[in-house]
């Protein structure tokens, strides 16, 4: 274990014990009675510690906050999970969203002035120095442009990285040890999660990045009334500092606020589900990062209300191929064809070839079966997640580390919907966008737009045939030409080798040598018998 993640290890050692969070594990009811037997010896414990005075909610946020981004993370996530967590700890978690204490104003405006090359009252006409929000990776302060545009100003961090680097280390250090000692760490790819997880955190310091990702997201949904994403200046952005556009609206939480201005929230509910599909399916472009936080709802049109998503630094995309199984797996599985669910998983490789298809069938039908036809507050997605891993394990199923943000956001979008309008009914909300998209998949359309896509790279794949073979031609003569300098080489030492041998006989007959004087002719013999043997 390298000195980074030991260092690491000992700070979350340290507020776990600061916060008492070791109290609350071995709280839970369903721990095994070996886990609580070693909280004997866990040495902190030996002496009397004086109670907390603050909930056991806050205690978590505080910690979570101590210990930074990737932990503060983890608390958005969590924060939506009304299914799984008590109210009084969603309370606290809520306020991880968009409420992380702020980092000093003169270091945002010193990082601000450093990356644009300009004092601020240059670079905007007027600039508020309390921030808007704060969050775990970066904060946001509101400015007015010098064209009077209203825009906002996000600022990483400072010296996130070092604490990224330690965090991520543990996280390797215990992959690596789960994924030795356990079949089930190595079935579900936990160091590759990681690497996917770092990459993605990493990717959220580059704000350039996060801009590209928001103007990608605003084109796909130009003029839409599902959607709205600000416009991002490009004059002013650099990689730690990100200017856009600000919007007004209503965080999709405020329950109440939404039903002062009337909003329809089943319609609000369905548009989000509709929402997520079209990223999916359409554009194979998601917003992956969607807690609370992030999203707004605008109210000028509150029958048809329309969301407002910011934060675009984490996203997701699905190869072509990844795309076509989601899609069928989860049409067929709202058509209940659990055969053709079991099918498509053995044909996309994620379960073992030898896998009976009647077994798996039978296994996802136990768990599916149960939950249609019911309100989204009735299901629990963490209870049939935690049930098809089981059938995961059972059946030696390989977990996709590409579908692990797809799986984040869906269990955001649960959150979301579960706050917005319960009485949802997911599956005859999302079955006719699915549909939709297996006709238009298999479509005359679709096919003759394949065709002509196909024919468009037969030049390119001419082309790529072309120089395939010129470059086997030139292997092909470049080993011959090797061959045929061997074989010269061959003959040559070959000669020599003869030489060497009928000299010594040549030698040991025609001249009388002393015993002491004939080593050089053995010498000869042995050497022209080597080198034959050698080059045969």
């Amino acid at each position: 274990m390298r000195l980074l993640a030991i260092r690491r290890l000992f700070k979350i050692t340290k507020v776990v014990i600061k916060y008492r969070l070791d109290d609350l594990l071995f709280d839970i009811p369903i721990l095994p009675f070996w886990v609580r037997i070693f909280k004997k010896f866990l040495p902190w414990r030996w002496f009397r510690r004086k109670p907390l005075s603050i909930s056991r909610g806050d205690r978590i946020r505080l910690s979570f906050e101590e210990l930074g981004p990737v932990f503060v993370k983890f608390g958005q996530m969590l924060s939506t999970r009304q299914d799984l967590l008590p109210a009084d700890i969603l309370s606290s978690l809520a306020s991880l969203q968009d409420n992380v204490p702020p980092f000093p104003t003169e270091q945002s405006i010193s990082l601000i002035e450093s990356q644009l090359g300009m004092k601020v009252n240059e670079a905007f006409s007027q600039f508020n120095y309390q921030p808007l929000a704060s969050a775990s990776i970066a904060q946001v302060h509101t400015a007015i442009l010098k064209t009077g545009e209203e825009v906002v100003v996000k600022v990483v961090r400072p010296n996130l990285k070092p604490i990224i680097a330690q965090d991520i280390s543990w996280l390797y250090s215990c992959a690596k040890v789960a994924e030795y000692i356990n079949y089930d760490a190595r079935r579900m790819h936990l160091i590759e999660v990681i690497t996917d997880y770092e990459k993605t955190i990493n990717d959220e310091l580059d704000l350039q990045r996060e801009g590209a990702n928001l103007s990608q997201l605003r084109r796909n949904f130009e003029n839409s009334d599902l959607l709205y994403i600000p416009k991002v200046f490009w004059p002013l952005c650099r990689s730690q500092v990100l200017v856009m556009e600000r919007i007004y609206g209503i965080a999709v939480t405020d329950i109440a606020r939404l039903k002062e201005f009337n909003i329809n929230l089943k319609a609000l509910a369905e548009h989000g589900v509709e929402v997520f599909f079209t990223q999916v399916l359409r554009d194979s472009f998601f917003h992956a990062d969607m807690h609370p936080g992030n999203i707004f709802v605008d109210p000028n049109k509150p029958d048809s209300p329309r969301y407002i998503a910011i934060d675009g630094g984490i996203v997701g995309s699905l190869t072509p191929e990844d795309q076509d199984y989601v899609a069928r797996n989860v049409f067929y599985f709202f058509r209940r064809d659990y055969r053709r669910v079991a099918q498509l998983h053995l044909d996309s490789g994620w379960v073992p070839p030898d896998t009976k298809v009647n077994e798996l069938e039978d296994a996802i039908r136990s768990v599916c079966e149960p939950i249609f036809e019911r309100p989204l507050k009735d299901i629990s997605f963490g209870f049939v997640l935690m049930r098809l891993f089981q059938i995961a394990r059972r059946f030696n199923m390989e977990v996709q580390p590409q579908l692990v943000l797809l799986q984040k956001t869906l269990l955001n979008i649960e959150g979301l919907g579960r706050q917005l309008y319960p009485e949802l009914d997911l599956w005859h909300t999302a079955k006719p966008y699915l549909e939709r998209w297996m006709k238009q998949r298999l479509g005359v359309r679709r096919l003759i737009s394949d065709f002509r896509s196909q024919l468009e790279q037969l030049p390119h794949l001419a082309k790529m045939a072309r120089n395939i073979i010129e470059h086997q031609n030139r292997q092909i003569k470049l080993q011959q030409k090797h061959q045929t300098k061997q074989t010269q080489e061959t003959i040559l030492v070959k000669l020599f080798a003869a030489i060497l041998l009928i000299g010594s006989i040549i030698l040991g007959f025609t001249e009388n040598f002393s015993i002491a004087q004939q080593w050089p002719i053995y010498l000869m013999s042995v050497v022209g018998i080597f080198l034959i043997i050698r080059s045969s």
